[in-house]
Protein backbone atom coordinates (compact mmCIF):
# COMPACT_ATOMS: atom_id res chain seq x y z
CA UNK A 1 0.00 0.00 0.00
CA UNK A 2 1.58 3.55 -0.82
CA UNK A 3 0.25 6.37 0.87
CA UNK A 4 0.54 10.09 0.46
CA UNK A 5 -0.43 12.70 3.23
CA UNK A 6 0.22 15.89 2.71
CA UNK A 7 0.67 18.38 5.97
CA UNK A 8 2.29 15.14 7.53
CA UNK A 9 4.43 17.25 9.65
CA UNK A 10 1.49 18.48 12.02
CA UNK A 11 0.04 17.27 14.46
CA UNK A 12 -2.91 15.57 12.54
CA UNK A 13 -0.70 14.69 9.90
CA UNK A 14 1.84 12.94 11.88
CA UNK A 15 -0.73 10.71 13.66
CA UNK A 16 -1.75 9.66 10.49
CA UNK A 17 1.54 8.90 9.34
CA UNK A 18 2.11 6.51 12.55
CA UNK A 19 -1.09 4.67 11.72
CA UNK A 20 -0.39 4.03 8.04
CA UNK A 21 3.33 2.91 9.06
CA UNK A 22 1.85 0.75 12.03
CA UNK A 23 -0.43 -1.03 9.16
CA UNK A 24 3.00 -1.16 7.09
CA UNK A 25 2.18 1.23 4.30
CA UNK A 26 4.88 2.65 2.19
CA UNK A 27 4.63 6.43 2.57
CA UNK A 28 5.15 9.79 0.74
CA UNK A 29 5.17 12.35 2.87
CA UNK A 30 4.80 16.23 1.72
CA UNK A 31 4.91 19.78 3.51
CA UNK A 32 6.19 22.71 3.63
CA UNK A 33 8.18 22.05 6.83
CA UNK A 34 11.31 20.78 5.95
CA UNK A 35 12.46 19.84 9.58
CA UNK A 36 9.13 18.64 10.77
CA UNK A 37 9.35 15.94 7.71
CA UNK A 38 12.89 14.80 7.97
CA UNK A 39 12.08 14.30 11.70
CA UNK A 40 8.98 11.89 11.15
CA UNK A 41 10.62 10.36 8.32
CA UNK A 42 13.56 9.01 10.38
CA UNK A 43 11.02 8.28 13.31
CA UNK A 44 8.66 6.66 11.00
CA UNK A 45 11.67 4.27 9.60
CA UNK A 46 13.33 3.26 12.50
CA UNK A 47 10.61 2.58 14.65
CA UNK A 48 8.43 0.73 12.23
CA UNK A 49 10.92 -0.24 9.63
CA UNK A 50 8.65 0.81 6.63
CA UNK A 51 9.72 2.68 3.29
CA UNK A 52 9.05 6.53 3.77
CA UNK A 53 10.10 9.20 1.21
CA UNK A 54 9.93 13.06 2.42
CA UNK A 55 9.78 15.58 -0.04
CA UNK A 56 9.26 19.46 1.29
CA UNK A 57 6.56 21.32 -1.15
CA UNK A 58 4.49 24.52 -1.07
CA UNK A 59 1.10 23.00 -2.68
CA UNK A 60 0.00 26.36 -3.46
CA UNK A 61 2.16 26.78 -6.09
CA UNK A 62 2.31 25.12 -8.93
CA UNK A 63 5.85 25.05 -9.60
CA UNK A 64 6.74 23.84 -6.72
CA UNK A 65 4.27 21.03 -7.02
CA UNK A 66 5.19 19.93 -10.54
CA UNK A 67 8.77 19.93 -9.03
CA UNK A 68 7.56 17.02 -6.47
CA UNK A 69 5.53 15.36 -9.33
CA UNK A 70 8.78 15.13 -11.28
CA UNK A 71 10.45 13.38 -8.35
CA UNK A 72 6.94 10.60 -8.00
CA UNK A 73 6.88 9.85 -12.05
CA UNK A 74 10.71 9.37 -12.35
CA UNK A 75 10.68 7.12 -9.41
CA UNK A 76 7.43 5.05 -10.88
CA UNK A 77 5.90 5.91 -8.16
CA UNK A 78 2.13 4.98 -7.96
CA UNK A 79 -0.55 5.20 -5.03
CA UNK A 80 -3.62 3.57 -3.27
CA UNK A 81 -3.93 6.45 -0.76
CA UNK A 82 -4.16 9.78 -0.43
CA UNK A 83 -4.66 11.70 2.83
CA UNK A 84 -6.00 15.51 2.04
CA UNK A 85 -4.60 16.83 5.93
CA UNK A 86 -2.56 20.27 4.68
CA UNK A 87 -4.77 23.14 5.89
CA UNK A 88 -5.01 26.79 8.02
CA UNK A 89 -6.97 28.73 9.54
CA UNK A 90 -6.37 32.35 11.01
CA UNK A 91 -8.63 33.41 13.99
CA UNK A 92 -10.01 36.71 14.10
CA UNK A 93 -13.26 38.34 12.04
CA UNK A 94 -13.28 38.75 8.31
CA UNK A 95 -12.16 42.66 8.63
CA UNK A 96 -9.65 42.23 11.32
CA UNK A 97 -7.40 39.85 9.50
CA UNK A 98 -4.86 40.88 6.25
CA UNK A 99 -7.00 40.57 2.98
CA UNK A 100 -3.70 38.30 2.25
CA UNK A 101 -4.52 36.11 5.16
CA UNK A 102 -7.86 35.13 3.98
CA UNK A 103 -7.68 34.71 0.61
CA UNK A 104 -4.39 32.21 1.88
CA UNK A 105 -7.12 30.03 3.78
CA UNK A 106 -8.93 29.36 0.51
CA UNK A 107 -5.89 28.82 -1.29
CA UNK A 108 -4.42 26.05 0.49
CA UNK A 109 -7.74 24.62 1.86
CA UNK A 110 -9.27 24.69 -1.44
CA UNK A 111 -6.93 25.47 -4.46
CA UNK A 112 -4.01 23.48 -2.99
CA UNK A 113 -6.32 20.38 -2.20
CA UNK A 114 -7.87 20.50 -5.46
CA UNK A 115 -4.30 20.60 -7.36
CA UNK A 116 -2.89 17.76 -4.93
CA UNK A 117 -6.15 15.67 -5.62
CA UNK A 118 -5.89 15.92 -9.38
CA UNK A 119 -2.79 14.96 -10.08
CA UNK A 120 -2.84 11.85 -7.54
CA UNK A 121 -6.36 10.36 -9.14
CA UNK A 122 -4.05 10.65 -12.28
CA UNK A 123 -0.92 8.80 -10.59
CA UNK A 124 -3.23 5.98 -8.89
CA UNK A 125 -2.36 2.38 -9.13
CA UNK A 126 -4.20 0.80 -12.02
CA UNK A 127 -6.73 -2.28 -11.29
CA UNK A 128 -6.74 -1.22 -7.39
CA UNK A 129 -9.40 0.12 -5.07
CA UNK A 130 -7.83 3.54 -4.51
CA UNK A 131 -8.63 5.67 -0.70
CA UNK A 132 -8.87 9.13 -1.41
CA UNK A 133 -9.46 11.07 2.37
CA UNK A 134 -10.55 14.91 2.64
CA UNK A 135 -10.60 16.41 6.02
CA UNK A 136 -13.24 19.10 6.47
CA UNK A 137 -14.67 20.20 9.77
CA UNK A 138 -17.15 20.35 12.01
CA UNK A 139 -17.52 24.04 11.01
CA UNK A 140 -18.36 23.06 7.34
CA UNK A 141 -21.76 22.14 8.68
CA UNK A 142 -22.82 25.64 9.79
CA UNK A 143 -22.61 29.19 9.23
CA UNK A 144 -19.83 30.20 10.82
CA UNK A 145 -19.52 34.16 12.24
CA UNK A 146 -15.91 35.28 12.72
CA UNK A 147 -14.54 31.63 11.20
CA UNK A 148 -16.53 32.51 7.59
CA UNK A 149 -13.70 31.92 5.68
CA UNK A 150 -12.56 28.50 7.64
CA UNK A 151 -15.71 27.22 7.92
CA UNK A 152 -16.86 28.07 3.82
CA UNK A 153 -13.37 26.46 2.60
CA UNK A 154 -14.28 23.51 4.53
CA UNK A 155 -17.68 23.10 3.44
CA UNK A 156 -16.00 23.08 -0.11
CA UNK A 157 -14.56 20.43 0.83
CA UNK A 158 -17.25 18.38 1.83
CA UNK A 159 -19.72 18.86 -0.90
CA UNK A 160 -16.60 18.05 -3.22
CA UNK A 161 -15.74 14.99 -1.50
CA UNK A 162 -19.57 13.71 -1.73
CA UNK A 163 -19.81 14.72 -5.35
CA UNK A 164 -16.63 13.14 -6.71
CA UNK A 165 -16.83 10.10 -4.50
CA UNK A 166 -20.41 9.30 -6.51
CA UNK A 167 -18.57 10.31 -10.06
CA UNK A 168 -15.69 8.32 -9.07
CA UNK A 169 -17.19 5.02 -7.79
CA UNK A 170 -17.47 2.73 -10.46
CA UNK A 171 -13.79 3.27 -11.34
CA UNK A 172 -13.14 2.00 -7.73
CA UNK A 173 -12.58 5.17 -5.94
CA UNK A 174 -13.39 5.77 -2.42
CA UNK A 175 -13.78 8.70 -0.77
CA UNK A 176 -14.14 9.95 3.06
CA UNK A 177 -14.82 13.27 4.57
CA UNK A 178 -13.54 13.85 7.89
CA UNK A 179 -15.27 16.08 10.02
CA UNK A 180 -13.21 16.28 13.35
CA UNK A 181 -14.13 18.92 15.95
CA UNK A 182 -11.00 20.07 17.68
CA UNK A 183 -7.90 18.62 17.98
CA UNK A 184 -4.80 19.24 19.90
CA UNK A 185 -2.61 19.77 16.77
CA UNK A 186 -0.44 22.63 17.82
CA UNK A 187 -0.02 24.34 21.17
CA UNK A 188 -2.29 27.13 19.66
CA UNK A 189 -5.09 25.02 18.70
CA UNK A 190 -4.64 23.90 22.35
CA UNK A 191 -5.20 27.20 23.85
CA UNK A 192 -8.31 27.44 21.24
CA UNK A 193 -9.83 24.84 23.15
CA UNK A 194 -9.15 25.60 26.52
CA UNK A 195 -10.65 29.21 25.46
CA UNK A 196 -13.85 27.52 24.38
CA UNK A 197 -14.01 25.82 27.73
CA UNK A 198 -16.65 23.43 28.34
CA UNK A 199 -17.26 23.01 24.73
CA UNK A 200 -14.02 23.22 23.56
CA UNK A 201 -13.27 20.01 25.79
CA UNK A 202 -16.61 18.17 24.60
CA UNK A 203 -15.78 18.80 21.10
CA UNK A 204 -12.13 17.74 21.27
CA UNK A 205 -11.03 14.16 20.33
CA UNK A 206 -8.02 12.57 20.83
CA UNK A 207 -5.45 12.68 17.54
CA UNK A 208 -4.63 8.78 17.85
CA UNK A 209 -8.11 7.88 18.27
CA UNK A 210 -9.12 10.18 15.06
CA UNK A 211 -6.25 8.80 12.83
CA UNK A 212 -7.16 4.80 13.49
CA UNK A 213 -10.88 5.29 13.01
CA UNK A 214 -9.96 7.59 9.77
CA UNK A 215 -8.13 4.60 8.11
CA UNK A 216 -10.48 2.38 9.36
CA UNK A 217 -13.55 4.09 7.42
CA UNK A 218 -11.95 4.98 4.32
CA UNK A 219 -10.70 1.28 3.92
CA UNK A 220 -14.18 0.17 4.23
CA UNK A 221 -15.86 2.41 2.05
CA UNK A 222 -17.40 5.32 4.21
CA UNK A 223 -18.56 8.49 3.11
CA UNK A 224 -18.33 10.59 6.14
CA UNK A 225 -16.49 10.20 9.78
CA UNK A 226 -17.59 12.74 12.56
CA UNK A 227 -15.39 11.56 15.36
CA UNK A 228 -17.27 11.79 18.61
CA UNK A 229 -20.49 11.39 19.97
CA UNK A 230 -21.34 15.35 20.96
CA UNK A 231 -20.16 16.35 17.40
CA UNK A 232 -22.16 13.76 16.32
CA UNK A 233 -25.48 15.25 18.16
CA UNK A 234 -24.31 18.78 16.99
CA UNK A 235 -23.85 17.99 13.56
CA UNK A 236 -27.51 16.76 13.57
CA UNK A 237 -28.88 20.17 15.43
CA UNK A 238 -27.20 21.43 12.18
CA UNK A 239 -29.84 20.18 9.83
CA UNK A 240 -32.79 20.75 11.90
CA UNK A 241 -32.48 24.60 12.80
CA UNK A 242 -32.91 27.19 10.61
CA UNK A 243 -29.19 28.47 9.56
CA UNK A 244 -29.76 31.98 10.37
CA UNK A 245 -30.84 31.14 13.62
CA UNK A 246 -27.63 28.52 13.96
CA UNK A 247 -25.15 31.65 12.79
CA UNK A 248 -26.79 34.06 15.52
CA UNK A 249 -26.12 31.07 18.24
CA UNK A 250 -22.59 30.52 16.91
CA UNK A 251 -21.57 34.20 16.83
CA UNK A 252 -22.55 34.59 20.70
CA UNK A 253 -20.90 31.74 21.98
CA UNK A 254 -17.48 32.16 19.66
CA UNK A 255 -17.12 36.17 20.14
CA UNK A 256 -16.52 35.24 23.83
CA UNK A 257 -14.37 32.42 23.38
CA UNK A 258 -11.99 34.03 20.12
CA UNK A 259 -11.95 37.34 22.48
CA UNK A 260 -10.41 34.94 25.11
CA UNK A 261 -7.85 32.96 23.09
CA UNK A 262 -7.03 36.69 21.35
CA UNK A 263 -6.28 37.60 24.80
CA UNK A 264 -4.05 35.31 26.14
CA UNK A 265 -2.42 34.88 23.12
CA UNK A 266 -1.30 38.60 22.94
CA UNK A 267 0.09 37.55 26.22
CA UNK A 268 2.29 35.15 25.18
Amino acid sequence: MNVMITGASGGLGRALAAECAGRGYNLFLTDINEQGLRCLQSGLERQYGVCVTARKCDLTDDESVDEMLSVIDRNGIEFDMLLNIAGMDFEGGFLDRERESVVKIVSLNVEATLRITHAILKRRRAGREFSLVFVSSLASLYPMPLKATYAASKRFLSDFALAIGQELKSQNVKVLTLCPGGLPTTQEAISGIAAQGFWGEMTTNKLETVASRTIERALKGKRMYIPGTVNRTLSLCGKLLPRSFIAAIIYKRWIGAQSKWLSLESKT
